[in-house]
């Protein structure tokens, strides 16, 4: 049987799969559909339902496609109770890095899904 940390990094590797492959399908499965998707780095704030989110994904030209290294890590894991966690990851996405704030919870008889993403931008130095 494993562990609360070993599920939350499967549900975290599979959502950087997900984002570097461009699969919704797989992004499907890690976001519970209800997720909130926003960031304040945009003016006015940005957010997102996943409705909106999942054609943006699928209209990307993937990092695998495009030969990108992939940059994805998970900063921190927070176990907060038996079905809430919160991650912090880095991942990149073309010439651009984020820094995502992860609310995950257990749902579908133990499964973790993302059920919040707010993220940060950065920008390449240039």
């Amino acid at each position: 049987m494993s562990t609360a940390l070993e599920d939350i990094r499967e549900t975290l590797g599979a959502y950087f799969d997900a984002l570097y492959f461009c699969d919704v399908d797989k992004l499907e499965s890690v976001f519970h559909p209800a997720a909130v998707y926003a960031t304040p780095d945009e003016t006015p704030l940005l957010h997102r339902t996943m409705a909106e989110y999942f054609p943006i994904v699928a209209g990307r030209q993937s990092g695998d496609f495009r030969n990108d290294v992939r940059r994805d890590h998970i900063d921190a894991v927070d176990i907060v109770s038996d079905n809430v966690a919160l991650a912090r990851v880095r991942c990149s996405i073309g010439t651009r890095d984020f820094v995502d704030f992860l609310t995950l919870v257990r749902v579908d008889h133990g499964k973790w899904r993302i059920i919040a993403k707010i993220f940060n931008i950065i920008e390449p130095k240039r």
